[in-house]
């Protein structure tokens, strides 16, 4: 990977800003900051270009517009059934919803829609990896890392456009 970014970035947006950290292989965590973290300065906002122009991504994302990701993404941090749920997540297109039962279904575990509830908990590169497009059963929108109300705005921005 060209001009290897080992210390955490952060990338305002317009959804908030963003902690990103790569490893060798790729993006390795993708972070929502907490309310406040934005306005600390340090040497990681002074990165001026980030491998695979991923600033512009994230930005053009939080703006509404579509995004090809062309970012390799490293998954390695979890367990073989998590990195599994993780790549079905990449397939749930823009502007729609899949439900937990739909993910276990896919990975050939139909009765771990809690275990998958778990992954995408553990979901280490949210929005990129669209955990928050996978949905209780009954339409409900079950849990998110980033919070609810986060979730709801990010469902909303993909609708929308």
């Amino acid at each position: 990977m060209d001009n290897l970014v080992r210390d955490p970035v952060i990338i305002q947006t317009k959804l908030g800003a963003f902690r990103a950290q790569f490893s060798p292989r790729g993006l390795a965590r993708l972070e929502f900051c907490k309310a406040g973290a934005s306005s600390v300065r340090s040497k990681q906002q002074q990165v001026v270009s980030l491998p695979y122009d991923l600033r512009r991504q994230l930005q053009r994302y939080a703006a509404g517009k579509s995004v090809r990701w062309n970012v390799p993404l490293d998954l390695s941090s979890g367990t073989k059934f998590q990195q599994k749920v993780w790549h079905i997540l990449t397939k749930i297109p823009r502007g729609e919803t899949r439900s937990y039962g739909w993910v276990a279904q896919r990975i050939g575990k139909p009765r771990a829609s809690r275990a998958v509830g778990a992954a995408c908990g553990a979901n280490p590169i949210p929005v990129i990896v669209p955990c928050h497009r996978v949905i209780a059963g009954d339409g409900s929108l079950g849990g998110f890392g980033g919070g609810l109300p986060m979730k709801r705005r990010l469902l909303a921005l993909e609708s929308d456009h």
